[in-house]
């Protein structure tokens, strides 16, 4: 996105010591970045403005499975000992609500002007990145840059934004970024990427240089090469995250699979569980359905246009003329697993999930898409053959 990637093997990791994290937000305020990262606010770890370590999760952890998450206490101090929550990045690149445009009646004869909404990009520093969330935000990059339709808006706050990744250290019970080849180790995509060791009465991270910005940043920043054992202390701390991965999902063959099940009893099934509540795809860091909505003020004299996030399992998202595409849940759900994990390759070359779980721990009645993939594997061949488009 407009920077020189580096690779790793050119500049190897170096050691920023806790003590001297507070230089790297400095570095990125002094270039005028905002720096939004994770801090603990309403029972949980979310995504807001931050301006130093001491706004970070100093000590806490969370726990997770379907439909469950709860904050602890940690033993240690540790910044980033905690696994992803119901933010994601999208928010600050796809914004919720965008105004399009607003109008203006300039006469008494029905004359309007109308102006373009847009303003600068923000430039944001994201901070505390996990591997799974740069993998998210690739996947968006092909449907809002790489395609043929762009969208300015994403675009514009996409190029500006600093990325410093965070290598997962506490994958959470509902994580399988393991099977989405996602993570938990950070390997492209990031400007800076840190890995937080906590071993030895010490308290230190590696850094790795992605880009010529992070390069630049680096250097205001206190560190020094590391060495092979703190290097291999930050391998393990990635290696330990990798086997404690709270869920799998067999990915071998998922289009195929999922296109030749349109008709199988499983959705049914998992449609009289489902509330249709599309809290699923709010907190997916991928989704990215949308709605406009026209509005005028009461004396007719001003209008605007605003984009809003929207959900596949609403029902007036498939509405047309003469009623909603998909009336009942099954169908709904349906086409969300099967555009996520299927139709989205077709359209643009990758899967739509990248296994961070926030559908499972984040859905009330705890549905698992890793479940109703496994269910519908055990018994393929149960339902028709026949292969639909992927949109009912």
């Amino acid at each position: 996105m407009g920077r020189t990637m580096i690779e790793p093997t050119v500049n190897p990791p170096s050691v920023i010591e806790r003590g001297h994290l507070r230089h790297l937000f400095t570095a990125l305020i002094d270039r005028n970045f905002e720096v939004v990262g994770p801090t603990v606010r309403d029972g949980a770890i979310v995504y807001d403005r931050i301006g130093s370590p001491d706004d970070l999760p100093v000590g806490w952890t969370d726990r997770q499975d379907g439909g469950t998450y709860r904050l602890a206490r940690r033993d240690d101090a540790a910044l980033f000992g905690y696994a992803v929550g119901p933010h994601s990045w999208k928010r600050y690149l796809f914004p919720p609500d965008l105004v399009l445009w607003r109008a203006k009646r300039t006469d008494a004869n029905g004359g309007f002007a109308v102006e373009q909404a847009h303003e600068d990009a923000p430039r944001y520093a994201f901070f505390g990145v996990r591997a799974c969330e740069l993998q998210a935000i690739a996947v968006q990059d092909r449907v809002f840059v790489d395609g043929p339709f762009v969208d300015p808006v994403y675009r514009a706050r996409r190029e500006q934004a600093f990325l410093v990744a965070v290598n997962c250290g506490h994958p959470a019970g509902t994580c399988f970024c393991v099977s989405m080849n996602s993570g938990p180790r950070a390997t492209s995509g990031f400007d800076l990427a840190l890995t937080e060791v906590i071993a030895n009465d010490r308290h230190y991270f590696t850094v790795e240089v992605g880009t010529d910005r992070g390069a630049d940043v680096l250097r205001d920043v206190p560190h020094r090469p590391a060495t092979a054992g703190e290097t291999a202390a930050a391998d393990r701390v990635v290696e330990l995250a990798a086997g404690q991965m709270g869920r799998q999902m067999e990915t071998g063959g998922i289009k195929e699979l999922l296109y030749r099940n349109a008709e199988h009893p499983r959705w049914a099934e998992v449609a009289g569980r489902c509330l249709t509540c599309g809290n699923c795809t709010m907190v997916c860091p991928t989704c990215f359905c949308a709605t406009v909505e026209d509005s005028a003020d009461l004396t007719g004299e001003t209008a605007e246009r605003v984009r809003r996030w929207d959900s596949c399992f609403a029902l007036d998202h498939s509405f047309i003329h003469g009623g909603s595409v998909r009336s009942a849940p099954a169908s709904r759900y349906r086409q969300w697993l099967t555009h996520k994990l299927g139709s989205w390759i077709d359209q643009f070359g990758t899967s739509g999930c990248v296994g961070c779980g926030r559908c499972i721990t984040w859905c009330p009645v705890g549905i698992d898409i890793t479940e109703e993939v496994r269910a519908i594997r055990a018994t393929d061949g149960a339902g028709t053959t026949e292969k639909e488009d992927g949109n009912g």
